[in-house]
């Protein structure tokens, strides 16, 4: 509960600080065929809606996933971009369930990120430092590169990214979006994405929409 205190009060004191520059909120909504997440398969049918609030180089928002089969998750993040590239932020990962609410430390996962992109490469490095919610001290980095008609990634780590906890390669594969055209002026972003787990040696084949 501190650590969640802290993390408030920090988002409130840079949002008092910072400029009210190119301030704008957006939301949107994924339906996906399945929720896979570094290489771990979490429900099925999803929908997962998107809520932002983004000034300056500044974001805070709310992501989620509602599975049909009645997986729930709720996240809270917030991340600073700066213009070379480099981008720093926490996500707080959530999990409700009827034994569970938000208040209580056991269904949370606090998760430091830190990203970097320069041109077509990204690099990111995530630690878990607090919440009951993981096996605690968890890693994940992932590196991914961006052609011009698709993207691939690799992705390795340990806790609740293996079966294990024991560190290793959970999460490559190639992704790829195009826009369909329904009318002269609406169209439908549709992305999937082909992933191999080889840790698990499972395999995923994922399309989703944007609304």
């Amino acid at each position: 509960m501190k650590k969640m205190r802290f993390l408030a009060v920090l988002v409130i004191a840079v949002l008092t600080t910072m400029s009210v520059k190119a301030q704008e909120f957006s939301v949107s909504a994924d339906v996906v065929s399945s929720y896979v997440w570094r290489g771990v398969q979490y429900s099925g049918v999803s929908i997962q809606p998107t809520l932002d609030f983004t000034t300056g180089g500044f974001s805070i928002g709310s992501w989620g996933s509602a599975g049909f089969d009645g997986f729930l998750e709720q996240d809270l993040y917030t991340k600073y971009a700066f213009d070379f590239g480099l981008s720093l932020g926490v996500t707080d990962y959530f999990y409700p369930g009827a034994a569970s609410n938000w208040f209580s430390g056991d269904s949370h996962a606090f998760e430091a990120n830190l990203g970097y992109g320069i041109e077509n490469f990204s690099l990111s490095a995530n630690y878990i430092f607090a919440g009951g919610g993981s096996v605690g001290n968890d890693l994940y980095f992932e590196l991914g590169y961006a052609f011009d008609k698709f993207s691939i990634f690799a992705g390795a780590g340990n806790g609740w990214h293996t079966s294990t906890g024991d560190f290793g390669v959970v999460n490559v594969g190639i992704s790829t979006s195009k826009e369909i055209k329904v009318t002269d002026s609406f169209s439908i972003p549709v992305k999937a994405s082909a992933i191999l787990n080889p840790t698990t040696k499972q395999y995923f084949l994922v399309a989703g929409i944007t609304l």
